[in-house]
């Protein structure tokens, strides 16, 4: 059937997609109102002239550019700043740089942003960091949500199909997500239904172990004169693994709607809906020692998994905003998502050191979860740009409360047959009969804060940026072992400057601080909950915006100051569990540098390119989160000739380890050495509408951990080299 045959039965299709999709999302009732404040003559002798500027937002779309880089972002300040205006180190991946890298899932991401790093847990699960610390600061289209990692329901596996682009600031970014985490706040920007137009594409690939998938993403107008829009997005995936049976099954389904309410006022609507159906799934990994204290050397391909265990997800997001721009440049914005996870999580973990002739030794712990996270925010915030002594400033004021449900329970094994000898262990291990469904953990989390960004013009290449934030924070419920949450923060003051000075037209200095405070639910070796972690985050830098915005670099140099940061007391688990203890350790610093360019050289020629080195030490000098390598680099690049489109890159990391206990009661060190991983790609366009990309990864086929043992003395491979070969059709 012909594109031109599609369009109305697409059309109408979409139109129907899309208002279930309004009529599943929650409501919104907006209503505006304006005051107006009595002056009198001697106030307005006094005081100078305040005039209100038409100054709009730049255009923060990546899609459809061709470009590694964004106008704009909004993630650190809320002001729409560009790259160079905003005081702190930020990284963009761009829908083209997710495209041409086939960048599938937000670890993929993750591994290719400068100064991020990955820590695989067991199959589907992976913690993420930077600066030498965890992130827990994630936000879709802005609105901060949060993860149980724990009980992770498939949101490190995230698949970017449905995103613009994806926001990175390194750094504690407390103005706008609430914790001020001092590693970085990751934001995932969803595609719009903005095209006036019929259009869109469909992909078809094929991979290595077995990976075969299938996309459409198609946009439309609704109604003749374009002022609403439907789009829908869809994916599904089978794939195998390096990993024996280890499969999975992933659908992805997006629909969204947008309409122009007036000239001036735009809402979106949408769902989306992601499942994960991995069967073999493992929890954990492979041992670390064999019982003599000799170090192992498994296949990459060995699994610790069983043929019935599996970590099923479903991940499920509604959302309504609205968005209006006053004709004298002011705006508001009002946004409502809900999100549900759910995960389903038959499982068995394997322990313990098998003996190196015979293979016995380990054991099994079965455990059967189900898994239910519910989180509604609420974000709402105005922006006014006015002129005060004949310059141009703005000023931005929110709201934000989030409420998070999490429940999880658990069905115990009646039987746990034994593991038997490991070499042999094949997948096989019959599964156990599972006792009653009973309650294992309930937590709630509400945040409520309000907060406030002041953009100054001191002078014409000096600009100021001040805001606060004050956050209320309350979590309760019961844990597993029968002992509560019940922590409370209030009236938590996180303050935010940033002084920009512009050197010339090409270059700018800057400097910025702002407050650490992250609640964190570690505990001791006594079952008492740690105090949140509390600091300071300073950073001072140099960027540059070449070709009119369109290549842009920057270096930066921070330092982080925090107290009670979590540290595993080796050793030791939280009484009444099976978790690691932690201690709180102080005086931790930790400082670093970051190296940056991203975007076009040329019409022809894009490039990302990103270096990061830091240092983080406790009070005593001893190193912390030695898990975590301390330089990294990473560079991809492409090159356009005529209809051929080549390009390569490589993700380089230095060494890093984990201190553990070794079956001999020694303490020892399990060491990933430095290494780098290399990629190719060519895109060939063999008509207007069609064009085929081959993708190789770990092109010299390294074998390296991903988590040196940081995961209770366990190791997890990385995958060896693959390819995929992708055939795309524009419509």
């Amino acid at each position: 059937m012909s594109p031109s045959l599609c369009r109305p039965l697409l059309t109408v299709a979409i139109a129907n997609i899309c208002a279930s999709a309004l009529l599943a999302s929650p409501a919104i009732l907006a209503q505006d109102a304006t005051t107006q404040a009595a002056e009198n003559d001697d106030t307005i002798d006094t005081l100078p002239p305040l005039q209100v500027t038409g100054e709009y937002l730049r255009d923060a779309s990546t899609e459809g550019t061709g470009s590694y880089t964004t106008d704009s972002m909004d993630t650190a300040t809320r002001l729409g700043l560009s790259i160079r205006e905003t005081p702190q180190s930020v990284s963009v991946i761009s829908r083209q740089l997710i495209d041409d890298m086939q960048l599938e899932s937000l670890t993929d991401v993750v591994n290719t942003v400068t100064g991020l790093t990955s820590t695989q847990q067991d199959s589907q699960r992976h913690v993420f960091s930077a600066r030498g610390f965890e992130i827990n600061n994630y936000q879709i289209d802005g609105i901060p949500t949060t993860w149980e990692s724990g009980y992770s329901a498939g949101e490190s596996q995230m698949d970017t199909i449905l995103y613009d682009r994806i926001e990175v600031v390194r750094g504690a970014s407390g103005l706008t997500s609430g914790a001020g985490d001092p590693s970085a706040a990751i934001n995932l920007v969803r595609k719009k239904a903005d095209s006036e137009e019929f259009t869109g594409h469909a992909t078809i690939s094929a991979g290595s172990w077995d990976r075969y998938q299938g996309t459409v993403d198609i946009s439309t107008p609704l109604n003749e004169a374009g002022t609403v829009r439907g789009r829908v997005v869809g994916s599904y995936l089978e794939e195998g693994s390096f990993v024996d049976r280890l499969e999975n099954e992933k659908s992805v389904f997006y629909g969204t709607l947008a309409a122009d309410l007036s000239d001036n006022t735009v809402m979106n609507v949408g769902i989306s809906q992601q499942q994960n159906k991995p069967t073999s799934s493992t929890w954990g990994g492979l041992p670390a020692w064999f019982s003599d204290g000799e170090r192992t050397d498994w296949s990459r391909s060995k699994t610790v998994g069983a043929d019935w265990t599996r970590w099923d997800s479903e991940v499920t997001n509604h959302f309504v905003n609205f968005e209006h721009n006053f004709d004298s440049g002011a705006s508001i914005y009002a946004a409502y998502s809900k999100s549900i996870n759910k995960a389903d999580l038959p499982l068995v973990y394997l322990y313990g050191t098998p003996d190196k002739q015979t293979g016995l030794g380990m054991g099994a712990l079965p455990a059967w979860y189900d898994v239910e996270r519910k989180q509604d925010n609420i974000d709402i915030y105005g922006n006014l740009p006015f002129s005060l002594s004949g310059r141009d400033h703005e000023v931005t004021v929110g709201l934000m409360h989030s409420k998070q449900d999490f429940t999880s329970e658990q069905r115990n094994p009646l039987n746990a047959p034994p593991v038997g000898n490991f070499y042999e262990w094949d997948g096989s291990y019959p599964e156990p009969e599972w006792g009653p469904k009973t309650p294992h953990t309930r937590k709630e989390t509400e945040q409520l804060g309000g907060y406030g960004v002041l953009r100054l013009s001191l002078a014409d290449p000096l600009t100021l940026i001040l805001g606060s934030r004050i956050t209320n924070w309350d979590t309760e419920g019961i844990k597993s072992n029968g002992d509560f949450y019940d922590f409370n923060h209030h009236q938590i003051v996180t303050p935010y400057a940033g002084l920009i000075y512009d050197i010339n037209d090409t270059y700018s200095a800057y400097v910025s601080y702002t407050d650490i405070f992250n609640p964190q639910d570690e505990q001791d070796r006594n079952g008492n909950y740690l105090d949140p972690v509390e600091g300071k985050n300073y950073e001072t830098g140099i960027k540059a915006e070449y070709f009119e915005g369109r290549l842009n670099a920057m270096i930066s140099v921070f330092r982080i100051d925090q107290d009670n940061l979590a540290q595993p007391d080796v050793g030791y688990l939280v009484p009444g569990t099976t978790n690691q203890a932690s201690y709180a350790a102080e005086g931790t610093t930790s400082i670093g540098y970051e190296f940056e360019v991203s975007g076009a050289i040329t019409d022809d020629w894009n490039l990302m390119f990103g270096w990061s080195q830091f240092q983080a030490e406790d009070a005593e000098g001893s190193a912390v989160n030695t898990a975590q390598p301390r330089r990294t680099a990473t560079l991809f690049t492409t090159y356009k000739l005529n209809d051929l489109t080549l390009g390569g890159g490589f993700n380089w990391q230095s060494s890093n380890y984990t201190r553990l206990t070794n079956p001999l009661g020694n303490s020892e060190e399990i060491k990933q050495g430095s290494y780098a991983l290399a990629h190719l790609m060519a895109n060939y366009q063999m008509t207007p509408e069609l064009s085929a990309q081959l993708n190789i990864n770990n092109l010299f086929d390294e074998k390296y951990y991903t988590n040196s043992g940081a995961w209770f003395s366990q190791l997890a491979y990385g995958a060896p080299r693959s390819a995929n070969l992708t055939l795309k059709y524009d419509f």
